[in-house]
């Protein structure tokens, strides 16, 4: 299990559920200038589930979000 975080504000809990959809923004601006496109989760979730393994997200207590992801062990058969 591996385990990161960031020190922001978090999002709120509405947007939780749908942070690993394509081109979701929290942000409700239409301005590139504000933000990305909305790609950078979904591709990290697409990654991690095709190699097995299994990412999901939640606000800290302290602020921020913690992303927690695993992945199956890798074991050389030769």
């Amino acid at each position: 299990m591996f385990s990161f975080y960031d020190n922001g504000n978090g999002v709120g809990e509405e947007h939780i559920p749908h942070l690993f959809e394509r081109f979701y923004r929290v942000d409700n601006g239409r301005s590139r200038k504000m933000g990305g496109t909305g790609l950078g989760l979904p591709i990290v979730k697409s990654t991690i589930d095709s190699l097995g393994g299994t990412i999901s997200v939640h606000n800290r207590s302290k602020g921020g979000l913690e992303y927690i992801f695993t992945l199956p062990k890798y074991v050389d058969k030769d």
